[in-house]
């Protein structure tokens, strides 16, 4: 796994990136932490991943909206966590199952018919993808402990 770059040091990537990339990037970015942030009220909405997303589209397209999420004091250590250790906190996964299961049954009762599968389909592959991560940063093996 590869470590967390400083956020303070600027990506040489990003200056090269065009402006339009870069307007891209933190309008994915925003959209996401957007979402992630109406989704702590709304069962459908997986909070975690979205954050993690913003995160991701921030590093691409704003440095300073990267920094902002990485030092704040609620969103920021579930991001660094993922990105030093790809963990994704018990605690975060106690929220969200039962709230994508709240909100699969609230869609399949609120949506029409032939579109109403849609929302339990998407919770199930996000279920999943967080059920494989690890939900605990890894001990450090010790060599003479371990002979």
């Amino acid at each position: 796994m590869r470590p967390m770059q400083d956020p303070v040091e600027p990506s040489p990537s990003l200056a090269l990136r065009p402006w339009w990339q870069r307007a891209f990037w933190l309008g994915a970015g925003a959209l996401a932490l957007a979402a992630g942030l109406v989704g702590v009220f709304l069962p459908l909405l997986p909070t975690t991943p979205l954050v993690i997303l913003s995160a991701f589209c921030f590093s691409r397209g704003c440095l300073r909206c990267e920094r902002w999420l990485l030092t704040h004091p609620r969103l920021g250590p579930m991001v660094r966590d993922w990105r030093q250790h790809r963990v994704i906190p018990r605690r975060a996964r106690q929220f969200a199952y039962p709230m994508m299961l709240l909100g699969s049954v609230w869609g399949w009762y609120a949506m029409p018919p032939p579109i109403r599968w849609i929302p339990a389909l998407t919770c199930a592959v996000v279920a999943v993808w967080m059920s494989r991560q690890p939900s605990a940063v890894p001990n450090p093996v010790d060599d003479a402990a371990a002979r």
